[in-house]
């Protein structure tokens, strides 16, 4: 738990697909219900946050297994924006990576939400991308 908070952060600690599908239907419009237990299976880190015992927060961390990590779905429920937990998620994340050798941490983001990351340490960079399953 963080000093004066009531927001508990766990790293990689089992949470069910319930809670997550509860938390991104809340938080992203459109979200369709999915099994994530494979998808954190493979993950290197996911830190989730706690008000009491509802999930409130969420990322994911992805990587290669030696240098590259990436921060995934950063997610806080829409009545506990704006309070710090989200950049505390990405802060724990990136800790993880830290811990686990890994020297460069990626994020993809929409333009709005380019001061949040900043607010985190990360800087823009060149990178490109190929939308391979067609979609616009």
């Amino acid at each position: 738990m963080s000093p004066g908070s009531s927001i508990e952060y766990t790293v990689s600690e089992p949470v069910d697909n319930l809670e997550l599908n509860e938390l991104f239907t809340a938080s992203w419009p459109g979200h369709r219900p999915r099994d994530f237990k494979a998808i954190l299976s493979y993950s290197m880190a996911y830190v989730c946050a706690y008000r009491r015992t509802k999930l409130i927060g969420f990322v994911n961390v992805a990587w290669d297994g030696k240098t590259h990590a990436f921060i995934l779905d950063t997610t806080v429920h829409p009545e506990q924006r704006r309070q710090g937990i989200g950049k505390e998620l990405v802060n724990q994340a990136t800790r993880q990576a830290r811990l686990r050798g890994v020297a460069w941490v990626h994020v993809d983001y929409e333009p709005h939400l380019k001061p949040f990351y900043a607010e985190c340490g990360f800087r823009a960079s060149e990178a490109g991308v190929l939308n391979v399953a067609g979609e616009a």
